[in-house]
């Protein structure tokens, strides 16, 4: 192996690595799940191949050129062009990349670092390996192999997925050394702290929504700290332990989230949760759970976690939270909108333009509450958070206050009026078909045209075709005019439009995100209230 090979076979991992940024982003954006990162891979098999292809392509015709352009005698300028070109082709696809739209930028931590040096180092690995077995021609099974090998190189750029996921792995337990370093760090830091008061929230969705209720309630008694976003894995709930917690917080809420069954025992494990709240249990993340059976038992790890002498607080949906609350012999409360069943509940729900109006019934108490917030399921979440709140003391005038100072959560029915005139009810974070029918009737309370902008559900497996059929029949009821994004959800959904009784010169499909957006900006008007519910069916636009 010359000198020359040596530095072709670094400028080829070079160019493999900087070229594989969307990859990792793919990677990072299923929090480093391989499972995940193969169906993201399957769901954008063009995206994920391109940057690969175009470099095998450069490498090729590069390769071809040189060989004809310049003299044989010449040892030395191929193979410095070559790697020139190698490593200029990997930079601007790791620019054109970081230039992709994403609903989620790519974030360069220490942890995406590692696993940059980790796939250089597999790839040049990888790479010395087919070249020293090509240039000795070893016989394998009474065949000469020499050139299979070098074919392998030739066409290795093409791979990259697959080394990407090799380095991944390579990484793993590097990563998991460091993650159980952190962890037992911030345990450690929660065990020194008695003092503190830790509740767990978790459920299939309205968790984010009821942390950050919570949050703002308990502040009206308590220094709380509360994880930021939507930071509810073990290793984001570790930074903001180690990062954030201090001496004066007396309450730390930490958002539980799951896709795995164990990952919630996992989370409290780490917190030690003396409070549990469920906030609901639905049919989500069946990709990964495949059943509603393990994401139940996924989502009650959190109430088995909780002591004897702690407290169970539990949503009352009439179904799967109610009987989870039944069977749960510690101290325990539900919270709805049922006076009949609940301890505490709302009553006389009034939306309007400016938010909500209600009756909170506490402990035989009628205290009459506003709030910005929109949406039964947001005054639901309300009645939950209050609930928790009279059982640590707080008095009825410290929880009015702190409703009256809620602030819509950014994405999850979130009021806005448009510069372009039109009021915007923004509920793209997440959907599902609870929901989704809360918001409709969210907007069926609004006068003027209404448009619902949606790509359906996602993330329902198996499920996901007869979800988006009963979705869009729940739809039907309640907007003048359906902007389908996708085309393959978009089937669905018009099936259950259709099913309806919907008109179909009323429902427009568009390709992605943007292509609604300019179809808005042409045709919406100031009496038009536009829902965007759920976000785009992908981690990427298109």
């Amino acid at each position: 192996m010359t000198i020359w090979t040596v530095i072709l076979l670094l400028a080829l991992s070079a160019g493999c690595t900087l070229a594989a940024r969307t990859l990792i982003h793919f990677f990072q954006l299923e929090s480093y799940q391989f499972q995940g990162y193969f169906r993201t891979l399957k769901r954008n098999l063009l995206r994920a191949i391109l940057p690969g292809a175009i470099l095998n392509l450069v490498f090729w015709a590069a390769g071809v050129l040189l060989v004809l352009l310049i003299p044989e005698d010449n040892t030395w300028l191929p193979g410095l062009l070559l790697s020139l070109i190698l490593i200029g082709t990997g930079w601007l696809l790791h620019q054109r990349g970081k230039k992709q739209k994403a609903k989620k930028a790519m974030v360069v931590t220490a942890r995406v670092k590692r696993l940059y040096l980790c796939l250089f180092a597999v790839i040049l690995i990888l790479l010395w390996i087919l070249v020293r077995l090509a240039e000795a021609d070893p016989v394998l099974f009474g065949l000469p192999t020499g050139r299979v090998f070098m074919a392998l190189v030739l066409i290795f750029p093409f791979l990259l997925p697959l080394w990407t996921a090799l380095g991944g792995l390579a990484a793993w337990p590097i990563e998991k050394g460091i993650s159980g370093m952190y962890f037992r760090d911030a345990r450690k830091r929660l065990l020194e702290r008695p003092d503190l008061i830790k509740i767990g929230i978790t459920g299939s969705w309205g968790k984010t929504s009821v942390k950050f209720i919570l949050g703002t309630l308990l502040q009206e008694k308590y220094n709380t700290l509360v994880t930021p976003g939507s930071f509810n894995t073990p290793m984001g709930v570790t930074k903001v332990i180690r990062n954030d917690l201090q001496p004066a917080h007396r309450v730390f809420v930490a958002e539980m989230g799951a896709r795995h069954v164990g990952e919630i025992s996992e989370l409290c494990r780490l917190v030690g949760p003396e409070i549990g709240i469920l906030t609901s249990v639905g049919p989500q993340h069946l990709d990964t759970f495949r059943t509603q059976e393990r994401v139940t038992r996924t989502k009650y790890e959190l109430m088995e976690a909780i002591p004897e002498d702690g407290l169970c607080c539990f949503a009352d949906d009439g179904g799967i939270c109610r009987g989870l609350y039944e069977r749960t012999g510690k101290p325990k409360l539900i919270a709805g909108l049922d006076p009949e069943k609940d301890d505490v509940w709302a009553e006389n729900l009034k939306p309007g333009p400016e938010g909500s109006r209600f009756d909170l019934m506490l402990d035989g108490e009628r205290i009459p509450c506003r709030t910005r917030l929109l949406g039964e399921l947001n005054i639901k979440n309300i009645v939950l958070c209050a609930a928790v709140c009279s059982r640590m003391g707080l008095t009825k005038d410290q929880i009015r206050r702190g409703i009256e100072k809620l602030q819509p959560v950014a994405h999850r029915l979130e009021l806005i009026r448009h510069p372009g005139n039109y009021t915007v009810i923004d509920d793209a974070f997440n959907s599902n078909i609870v929901g989704a029918e809360q918001a409709f009737q969210t907007l069926k309370g609004f006068p003027g045209r209404r448009i619902v902008v949606t790509p359906g559900m996602v993330e329902l497996g198996d499920r996901e075709a007869a979800m988006n059929r009963q979705f869009g029949e729940k739809m039907a009821d309640c907007c003048d005019l359906a902007i389908l994004v996708g085309i393959r959800r978009a089937e669905n959904i018009r099936e259950g439009l259709n099913a309806a009784g919907f008109p179909a010169d009323r429902v427009v499909t568009v390709s992605n995100l943007q292509e609604a957006q300019r179809w808005i900006a042409a045709n919406a008007g100031p009496e038009d209230v536009i829902l965007f519910e759920n976000d785009l069916p992908d981690n990427y636009e298109g």
